[in-house]
């Protein structure tokens, strides 16, 4: 999986690069997470260990 990115830096897969229904995500100093049908109402931080943390468990 590949992420495209956006130019203000959020990420999204390119398995979903045709529909909205899926989440972007910011990689930095924390990992913002957003709805892509919703970019507006703001977006979740979190912290890279538990960013990771998560990628880990659902990939499995």
């Amino acid at each position: 999986m590949k992420l495209a990115q956006d130019p203000d830096g959020w990420r999204k897969s390119s398995r979903s690069q045709n529909t909205s229904d899926c989440v972007e995500v910011a990689l930095g100093a924390k990992v913002g997470v957003r709805d892509t049908k919703d970019r507006t109402t703001g977006h979740l931080n979190v912290a890279p260990d538990a960013w990771s943390a998560f990628l880990t468990t659902v990939t499995r």
